[in-house]
This record gives C-alpha cells, sequence and structure tokens, in this order.
C-alpha cells in the first residue's frame, strides 16, 4: 500500500511538473491551484471516486473522467488531470 502512494504522489508531481512546462501552464496551475485551496472539494472527489470503486470501476476510466469533466465544465484532458492529482494526494487509496 504504501508503494502505491509514493507511486500516485510521484505521478502527481511529475503531471504538475509537466503541465508548468507547458504553454497552458497558467490556467492548468490555477486548475490545481483552486483544487488544492479547497480541500472540501478534494474530499468530495475521493468520496466520487471511492463510489466508483466500490462499483469495480477505475476512478481514472473515461467514463469517470466524464464524469468529473463535465460536473466541472473543463475539458478530458483537464479533468483527467485534476483526478490524477487529487488522487495522488488527498486519496491514495483510489483506484
Amino acid at each position: 500500500m504504501r508503494s502505491l502512494h509514493t507511486l500516485a504522489v510521484t505521478s502527481a508531481a511529475a503531471v504538475f511538473t509537466l503541465l508548468a512546462a507547458g504553454p497552458e501552464s497558467n490556467a492548468q496551475s490555477n486548475l490545481l491551484e483552486s483544487v488544492k485551496r479547497n480541500p472540501g472539494e478534494a474530499k468530495a472527489l475521493c468520496q466520487q471516486f471511492k463510489s466508483i470503486n466500490a462499483k469495480g470501476e477505475s476512478a481514472l476510466s473515461s467514463q469517470s473522467i466524464a464524469v468529473v469533466a463535465g460536473q466541472r465544465n473543463l475539458s478530458p484532458t483537464e479533468a483527467e488531470i485534476v483526478a490524477t492529482y487529487v488522487i495522488g494526494l488527498t486519496c491514495p487509496d483510489v483506484r
């Protein structure tokens, strides 16, 4: 379990680092900062992801990402970034 947590945190850090280097880094950085500043939002996403896991589905499945994108008015790519970030930093037990 500990190695999974380490992998998730490392993955989230890598995603964040890659975003910082891209041309859309300011908008994406703001997106991640928004989640970081609102721990309630991250907790709500974790609960949503745990519910998805309880159904035997991955929180990062295309269907799950589409739901997050629709709920938050994000592109699928942005939703996947947010989901990866939240899982890695807030709920590493989610798969």
